[in-house]
């Protein structure tokens, strides 16, 4: 856990940063700010919206409590605050076959995919720099993992400081269609974007990239 770094809440290393791609679109509600919803779209740095707004092709329909109704290529969709991002359009950024994964980066460099952990849907960003799969406890509340009961407790140092996590034993995590079961994960006691996708999955595979594409080739 000694490389942890980019977790929390504004997800820091994604700031000012807009990954778009012909991929799907993936927009998150990270909090409220009186009706407006605050929106991550494509990884790019949070903006408040109100309804009847748009923003990066994003329409607010209407806020309620920590829910916003969006309109996203022409999709209705409910949005959380906390919850993984909601992803519309395109066939994803990556594709896998057998027991290879190639993975195309978005502009800002960064490579994300849509993907699985215990068998239910998360959006993932590959953090070579971390550790351990990281993801948020509210993401953690909404895949069932009981981290509190059956987590060891821990303090890793982040892009925000020193925070208290959970380590916890995953179950399974599938990026397109490779799944390795038995995964390292830190659960971190705040809401996240993205689920970064560290070490404890990338060290199963080995690691080549050439311009925009990772290909990760499954090792073990």
């Amino acid at each position: 856990m000694k490389r942890l770094r980019a977790a929390a809440a504004t997800f820091a290393c994604m700031t000012g940063m807009v990954c778009t791609g012909a991929f799907a679109q993936a927009v998150a509600l990270q909090g409220m700010l009186g009706n407006k919803a605050l929106l991550i779209v494509d990884g790019a740095a949070p903006r408040s919206v109100a309804p009847g707004d748009t923003h990066m092709g994003v329409k607010v329909i209407s806020t309620s409590g920590d829910e916003a109704v969006v309109d996203i290529k022409g999709q209705r969709r409910t949005l959380r605050v906390g919850e993984a991002p909601a992803s519309v359009g395109g066939t994803g950024p990556s594709r896998a076959t057998g027991s290879k994964i190639v993975l195309t980066a978005g502009n800002g460099g960064h490579f994300y995919s849509q993907g699985a952990v215990n068998g239910k849907a998360v959006y993932f960003v590959v953090d070579t720099g971390a550790t351990t799969i990281a993801l948020g406890a509210s993401d953690a509340d909404r895949l069932g993992i009981n981290y509190k009961a059956s987590g060891q407790q821990g303090r890793v140092g982040t892009a925000n400081g020193v925070v208290n996590v959970w380590r916890v034993q995953l179950d399974s995590v599938r990026v397109g269609d490779v799944e390795v079961r038995g995964v390292e994960a830190a659960i971190l006691p705040t809401s996240m974007p993205y689920v970064l996708l560290g070490n404890s999955f990338l060290s199963r595979f080995q690691m080549t990239r050439s311009n925009d594409q990772m290909v990760l080739e499954r090792r073990y």
